[in-house]
């Protein structure tokens, strides 16, 4: 039996104090610890799982990076990979964004490298790459063949060793002082949920994205979009929200729900090519690049093709891997999904289909991390650095965690330097009591209405289903803070998608298939009113320098 409201609040048993505490164990969030600890700040990583358990080791692509030193294409360059992903972005990337992170990429790559990274090398010695959709040249770096996350955190958690480390803990909500500065974090610990408080001048929230969302994504069971929620109830903004990126190819399971094993897009890197039930080229004159189109034209193509099938009976199509030679040593993560599932990709097409995969939005931040909240910060996928735009350019994520979490890391050291986060009293109040929606009901109502093809008549029924469906709840239960989270997010993602009315990048809407660049060429910012709801506010925060 859950006790009452007032025996939960007296069951605080430890108080932390940091200078600095990241939420979230990811490639953003152990960058942004390892590089607070080189500045000489106390920090302590809070992790709701193990510290490996967050979306980083499932990486499978690689880094995008352009590497000239290292035997990188003639033809490439940091002006053709901005080039590449401020066309993928569908006109909504801030530029400046783009090259200032893009940019600081061969540094990055190069810590990790220093750090004893293993990429994979070709025959020369030097580091292989591949190409992947959207990219104009081969400049995709990897590990482990299609292992790439798994290296990367190996490699960080290396790092980070000796580091002080909560895991099984869950933030709950941000401390925040009279004037509104976060100044900690109250969590849930452990198997008990036991209420605490991790006190700290500055937050960094790395807590990755929101594929719990959907019925199928390539996200793991944490990514229930718990930092954006936290973040936008602590007053801070988010944007870019409707544009939630389906990778095209997850390996399809009749009746799967949950995680599904991604089949990386360097398949299709490598000379494989989807079609359908009847063996048509899914991406025959859709596109110029073909099969290596921006992700948000093949997973749209694949649905449109899905829909249009004789009797609409066909839910997946397949991915014709059978001419690539050495399958099984060149992507040994997806061979041993597809053996366990009786495929031999060598021989067999491999059955896929779209799944949520990577939110191009989050919580608004400039290209150092700071939000419009004194004391917040964000990295990685929980943040909108304007990096992504309307869609993400494949393998720049892994790039964008390591160059923006050394510098939310970086800014906190300058903020504390300069004074700007002066030492905050704040006492935990009640435990949050808020909407919460049953979670098998709102993944149904997102990926009927909200997924990859939406119309206002749809996002209204969701809207207005989550409305009646919600119950007030206290969030003393790792579940029920999941599950918060989760009808919070939905509800902005509804707001936002609702709200632009044309088709764009990841956001498709069926009842406006136009691009409408004369009216929506720009960003929807969402905050939460007085009462605590999504709605749209004013243009995103200026960026400092």
């Amino acid at each position: 039996m859950t006790p009452p409201v007032s025996d939960q609040q007296s069951k605080t048993t430890w108080d932390a104090d940091a200078d600095v505490v990241v939420v979230g164990s990811g490639v953003a969030g152990l960058t942004a610890a390892v590089r607070a600890v080189e500045l000489g700040l106390r920090t302590l990583v809070v992790t709701k799982g193990r510290l490996p358990d967050g979306n980083t080791r499932w990486a499978q692509g690689g880094v995008a990076v352009v590497l000239p030193d290292e035997g990188a294409s003639g033809d490439d360059s940091l002006d053709a990979h901005v080039a590449d992903t401020l066309a993928a972005g569908g006109g909504l990337c801030d530029a400046a964004a783009v090259r200032s992170i893009v940019g600081a990429g061969p540094d990055a790559v190069n810590r990790l490298l220093r750090g004893g990274a293993r990429f994979d090398s070709d025959a020369s010695g030097r580091l292989a790459r591949t190409r992947e959709g959207g990219h104009s040249a081969f400049r995709v770096i990897r590990a482990g063949g299609d292992a790439t996350g798994a290296e990367v955190q190996r490699c960080l958690e290396v790092a980070a060793e000796g580091l002080p480390v909560l895991e099984h803990h869950v933030a709950v909500d941000a401390l925040t002082t009279a004037s509104g500065q976060v100044c900690g974090v109250r969590v849930l610990a452990g198997p008990d949920a036991t209420p605490g408080v991790v006190r700290a001048r500055a937050v960094v929230l790395a807590t990755g994205g929101l594929g719990q969302l959907y019925r199928s994504t390539s996200n793991p069971e944490q990514a229930t979009g718990d930092g954006l929620a936290l973040a936008l109830r602590a007053g801070a903004s988010a944007a870019d929200l409707e544009f939630v990126q389906f990778h095209p190819t997850v390996l399809y399971t009749p009746r799967a729900k949950g995680r599904c094993p991604l089949v990386t897009e360097a398949v299709r890197g490598e000379g494989a090519v989807l079609v359908d039930a009847a063996g048509r080229r899914v991406m025959q004159g859709v596109h110029p690049l073909g099969d290596l189109a921006p992700r948000d034209v093949v997973s749209a193509a694949i649905t449109h093709r899905l829909a249009s099938a004789p009797g609409g009976v066909d839910d997946h199509v397949y991915l014709d891997a059978t001419g690539i030679a050495g399958f099984a040593a060149r992507f040994p993560t997806v061979a041993a999904a597809c053996a366990a599932a009786g495929i031999d990709p060598e021989r067999d097409p491999i059955p896929v289909v779209p799944a949520a995969h990577f939110a191009c939005g989050g919580v608004v931040t400039h290209t150092h991390g700071r939000t419009d909240v004194l004391g917040l910060y964000a990295a990685g996928e929980v943040a909108r650095t304007g990096l992504h735009g309307a869609n993400r350019l494949a393998s720049n994520s892994l790039l964008e965690g390591l160059v923006m979490g050394r510098r939310a890391a970086e800014a906190v050291a300058a903020d504390l330097g300069a004074g700007r986060l002066p030492r905050g009293e704040a006492r935990p109040g009640p435990v949050p009591v808020v909407p919460v929606a049953a979670r098998p009901a709102l993944q149904r109502l997102m990926s009927r209405y909200a997924g990859i093809g939406r119309d206002a008549d749809g996002m209204a029924v969701a809207g207005s289903a989550l409305d009646v469906s919600t119950n007030d709840t206290p969030l003393w239960t790792v579940g029920a803070v999941e599950d918060a989270a989760l009808t919070l997010v939905a509800r902005a993602v509804l707001a936002a998608a609702s709200a632009r009315e044309e088709t764009r990048g990841c956001h498709v809407r069926h009842d406006r298939p136009e691009r409408d660049d004369r009216a929506w060429q720009r960003s929807q910012t969402v905050r939460l009113n007085p009462s605590g709801q999504p709605v749209l506010t004013d243009p995103i925060l200026e960026r400092a320098a």
